[in-house]
């Protein structure tokens, strides 16, 4: 029979363990410059321990692609439990894009390029993304929140377009990324909202700023 491979309770913990370092390792640092003894070293335990749970380094990167799919998809169920439309969807899907995307070394896309299985275990996911994104935004249609006569596709390249050329701009060392995301999505989501997609969006901004101008007060 087919399925996940089992791995004891104790393994599976280290497994577990080995690509949450990981993870953190490639994001701050990239991958090329991350090596396995780093990692290793990083836990306390030896390489040929580490060799054991992970044979290779691409297995262990495919690993943490997967992971970080993983906590992807839980975002999203949430995110579809607790929004009142998709354009809130839509909203806190992209914020959650910039958020990683500016917590992880530009190295890391450049990087990624030369470890060809992991490299299109992302690109596959990106697609999917970007399927499950032109979905919310027919939805939208439905919902009367966005116009009909939109090619959704050409839309969403251009967003993500946009979001990958801040990973080669210092854009976001002179402005926050919080800021740069504003500027991006509210622009664009004004540009192809019905009457009233345009009135909840700005309920939404109202509220998303108040909400974050009282989470900075907190923080002071």
């Amino acid at each position: 029979m087919g399925g996940q491979i089992k791995y004891p309770v104790a393994r599976l913990a280290l497994r577990e363990r080995i690509v949450d370092v990981a993870v953190k390792s490639f994001s701050i640092h990239g991958i090329k410059s991350i090596t396995m003894d780093d990692i290793a070293a990083s836990l306390g335990i030896s390489k040929r321990t580490l060799y054991e749970v992970f044979p290779d380094k691409e297995t262990l990167l495919e690993e943490c692609i997967l992971k970080e799919q993983q906590e992807a998809d839980v975002f999203i169920q949430k995110v579809l439990k607790t929004s009142s439309n998709v354009l809130e969807v839509l909203l806190k899907c992209y914020l959650r894009s910039i958020e990683k995307f500016h917590a992880t070394n530009k190295r890391f896309f450049e990087d990624i390029k030369k470890y060809p299985r992991a490299y299109e275990l992302m690109k596959r996911d990106n697609n999917r993304s970007s399927e499950d994104t032109i979905r919310f935004f027919k939805e939208g249609v439905t919902q009367g929140i966005f116009r009909d006569d939109v090619n959704f596709a050409i839309i969403n390249l251009l967003v993500r377009e946009q979001l990958d050329l801040l990973m080669n701009t210092d854009l976001c060392d002179r402005y926050s990324f919080l800021e740069v995301y504003e500027s991006i999505m509210f622009t664009f989501l004004r540009g192809i909202s019905t009457e009233k997609g345009a009135s909840e969006l700005e309920i939404f901004i109202r509220e998303y700023r108040t909400k974050h101008i009282l989470n900075d007060e907190d923080e002071k």
